[in-house]
């Protein structure tokens, strides 16, 4: 099989949108035109960078992988992401997120638990020209309390439970975008806390790799 050029990614992201996002139920305006620009083969070893657009996980290392666009897409359309949203991301892994919510104007603080992913991210988002994410090797599920309040926590992994410390760092009317439930299958929840209150509205069912943590699953 030839190398794939430029040009043929630039089709294939063109074909992605148009059949795997606008087909389905991503209507943002903005959501679109991020997964437009964004280079994902950027984010993707070398090997499996013909996978890039494909409709499914592929893998990035590290026993991880990077979620198939559409699921990308959908957990970005429902953070609601606007300019300067101060967003914490839960899980870097290769920098692909990030790297969006950094195109939408987002103000973003990654928390990656495994070195080498922490450095993966950071070099794809730097290569693909995206050099504002402030990333940290932590534990996730313990947030970043540093830089709280956030507007807005997007979490890359499937947690047992929303985790306390998560909730505490969110602002009033922030949200929390979350898979939650046991390591085999999960509910993606768009989380708000309004009034002090927490509203939890189920997106759809979906699957994640664990989030491992002190308030999360054990190692």
């Amino acid at each position: 099989m030839r190398n794939l050029t430029a040009d043929d990614f630039s089709e294939r992201r063109k074909e992605m949108v148009n059949v795997q996002l606008m087909c389905r139920d991503i209507y943002s305006e903005k959501v679109i035109g991020a997964f437009l620009a964004v280079k994902r083969e950027l984010f993707l070893p070398e090997d499996s960078r013909k996978y890039a657009y494909e409709d499914f996980p592929v893998s990035i290392g590290f026993g991880q992988t990077i979620s198939q666009p559409y699921i990308v897409a959908l957990m970005t359309q429902a953070a609601d992401v606007f300019e300067r949203a101060k967003i914490l991301e839960i899980g870097s892994g290769s920098g692909y997120q990030s790297a969006i919510l950094e195109y939408m104007g987002a103000d973003v603080y990654s928390v990656e638990r495994i070195q080498g992913l922490k450095e993966l991210a950071e070099q794809n988002c730097r290569k693909a020209g995206f050099t504002k994410v402030k990333f940290k090797l932590g534990d996730g599920s313990l947030g970043w309390t540093e830089h709280a309040p956030y507007d807005i926590v997007i979490v890359t992994a499937a947690a047992p439970h929303i985790p306390k410390k998560l909730m505490i760092q969110i602002k009033e009317n922030g949200r929390i975008v979350i898979p939650v439930g046991d390591p085999a299958v999960q509910d993606l929840l768009l989380v708000r806390k309004i009034n002090n209150n927490i509203v939890e509205e189920k997106i759809c069912g979906c699957r994640f790799v664990p989030l491992i943590g002190e308030d999360a699953w054990e190692r």
